[in-house]
C-alpha cells in the first residue's frame, strides 16, 4: 500500500482541514494550536487527543482506514464525535496537561 496521505500516527499537517467540522469552541481549539504563538505542548497535546480519538494506535498499513488516508480518517473522527465541543475542549486540555506533566518529569530527570 502506498498512500501518501497515510502516516503512522495522526499528522499535525491535517489540523487546518478539521476547522470547519464543528462549532465555535472547536474552531477556537484549532485556531489556538495553529497560532504561531502556540506552545509545542499544545500541538503535541492536540495530536495526542486525535491519536486517541481516531484509534491511530490500532491502524495498520493494510487497514481500510490507512487506505483512505489520515486526512479522511481525522475528518471522520471529528464529525462522528458524539459529545459536545466542550467535551473535546476538556479532552484537549487534559492531553496538554499530560504532555506538560511528562515534560516537567523529563526536565527533572535531566537536571536532577
Amino acid at each position: 500500500m502506498n498512500n501518501t496521505d497515510t502516516e503512522t500516527l495522526y499528522p499535525f499537517r491535517v489540523t487546518p482541514q478539521l476547522r470547519n467540522f464543528r462549532t465555535k469552541v472547536w474552531k477556537e481549539i484549532i485556531d489556538s494550536v495553529l497560532d504561531a504563538q502556540a506552545d509545542d505542548e499544545e500541538k503535541i497535546g492536540f495530536s495526542m487527543m486525535m491519536v486517541k480519538l481516531g484509534g491511530c494506535i490500532t491502524c495498520s498499513a493494510d487497514s481500510f482506514r490507512a487506505m483512505r488516508g489520515c486526512t479522511h480518517c481525522a475528518s471522520q473522527t471529528v464529525r462522528r464525535f458524539r459529545g459536545p465541543d466542550e467535551e473535546l475542549k476538556e479532552l484537549f486540555l487534559e492531553n496538554v496537561a499530560e504532555v506538560n506533566k511528562y515534560s516537567e518529569k523529563k526536565e527533572f530527570i535531566v537536571k536532577g
